[in-house]
């Protein structure tokens, strides 16, 4: 899975935590409102806990809960525990004797940092608060 699906289901999953205001939420229920595999659930949700994002119970009433308020945890904080790589990324081997591919990746570095930086920036001004919000307003729409 990509650093950008998992980022995706992360916020799906935390949105869906955030709006069960009555409890725990099972890696089988967050599963099939993503439409996945529990098992992916869980690989995801173990980022987020190894971040402080949320943690688990285990057993017969066991589940997912958010460890912070929905209104603290910003769409940056959980792109940084489940994205280990950046969204652009430079192929790894350019012909280092072409006059192209033996410079393109100095060329791209600057470029896909500054991409990145800006990315970041705008992942901070949203919350999983802001996304429960949205998606509630969009409940009334009909499709």
């Amino acid at each position: 899975m990509s650093g950008t699906q998992c980022f995706a289901i992360s916020i799906h999953a935390l949105t869906l935590l955030a709006a069960n205001k009555d409890g725990l939420v099972t890696s089988e229920a967050l599963a099939e409102s993503v439409d996945t595999n529990p098992v992916v659930i869980r690989r995801t949700m173990s980022h987020l806990r190894q971040h402080g994002l949320v943690n688990s119970r285990p057993g017969t009433n066991g589940g997912w809960l958010l460890m912070k308020p929905p209104e603290r945890i910003s769409l940056w904080e959980i792109y940084h525990a489940v994205n280990h790589d950046g969204v652009l990324s430079i192929h790894s081997h350019p012909n280092p004797e072409c006059l192209v591919g033996g410079n393109i990746k100095e060329s791209l570095k600057d470029v896909f940092g500054k991409a990145q930086n800006a990315m970041e920036t705008e992942l901070s001004k949203f919350t999983i608060a802001d996304i429960l919000q949205d998606v509630i307003s969009h409940t009334g729409e009909t499709g």
